[in-house]
């Protein structure tokens, strides 16, 4: 379906329909957001069509008509150059966290994604606070949850793998990775020196699996796209490691590769059923361009 390049604002974009369609598969075509954000918009009562407030999905689009939609006025409130917010209801926040910030506060270390996230839900005047519902290591990038209240938290936490169905990481990796995919499979235990360690057999740790994808390859490094079917603490670091091809900048499982002077990991694909709606939620963020040069 084609239409006019939109109009922007501050405050909305607008188009001009031209070919018949029902409002949401027309607004899924056009507007350059995701699934889930756009039938938040319409459900929020964001989209006009001449000048009327539409929320139905099936509303049909004529030719000619004029359609608005507004931009979230709450998210340009929020500017921090470690989190952006992909998506918002009133029982969570997707974001995408950069490096060098954790997902919650630890020790000394005042960064922190929780804290930022509370200090925006204060100034825009919203009565909770960002319950952590999992995490990402400081030098990790990419879409992470939070819950804005205990109760879907909860949901969240209880029934984590089964509300969770598809989490993907990319990573630069030392090497030349010779196969094509596989998947690795092991225990994974801490010890005292909050390392991480593998073992083939039980060590009394939590067994862990990892699918992995190589997208690209050069002679030295490849671009590896890992797939999550466990979610233990510092499972991808460690199982590259395993492979003899660990993420390239990782300073604690690494070989002092480190082409873009960061931990090259990012958590890009993040699906989930909404605890409470039950609809399903599909977030993907692009392959960092500082990873991309390393192929080119």
């Amino acid at each position: 379906m084609k239409t006019n390049r939109p109009s922007q604002s501050n405050e909305h974009e607008q188009f001009i329909v031209k070919q018949q369609a029902p409002l949401l598969e027309w607004l899924l075509a056009n507007v350059h957001e995701s699934k889930s954000k756009i039938k938040a918009t319409l459900k929020g009562k964001g989209v006009k069509v001449n000048g009327k407030t539409v929320s139905r999905f099936d509303h049909v689009l004529t030719e000619g008509a004029k359609v608005m939609v507004s931009k979230s006025k709450r998210n340009e409130m929020f500017k921090s150059r470690y989190v952006k917010i992909v998506y918002e209801d009133r029982y969570l926040l997707v974001v995408e966290k950069n490096i060098g910030i954790l997902s919650m506060a630890g020790g000394h270390a005042s960064l922190n994604v929780k804290a930022v996230l509370d200090d925006y839900l204060r100034q825009s005047r919203q009565k909770c606070t960002a319950h952590v519902v999992h995490r990402l290591d400081r030098d990790t990038s990419g879409l992470m949850i939070y819950a804005k209240d205990i109760q879907t938290e909860q949901l969240l936490e209880h029934d984590w793998h089964n509300i969770v169905y598809d989490r993907r990481y990319v990573a630069v990796v030392s090497g030349k990775m010779e196969e094509e995919t596989g998947t690795i499979a092991n225990w994974l235990k801490d010890n005292r020196a909050y390392m991480t360690y593998s073992s083939p057999v039980d060590n009394g740790g939590k067994y862990a699996v990892t699918h992995f994808h190589v997208l690209q390859r050069t002679a030295y490094h490849s671009l590896v796209e890992y797939r999550l079917e466990t979610g233990r603490k510092n499972q991808i670091r460690v199982h590259s490691a395993d492979m003899a091809h660990p993420v390239c900048g990782d300073i604690k499982y690494g070989n002092g590769d480190d082409p873009c002077g960061r931990l090259c990991l990012h958590a890009y694909v993040l699906c989930f059923y909404h605890p409470v709606t039950h609809e399903r939620m599909e977030f993907e963020t692009p392959i960092p361009s500082i990873f991309q040069k390393v192929f080119k």
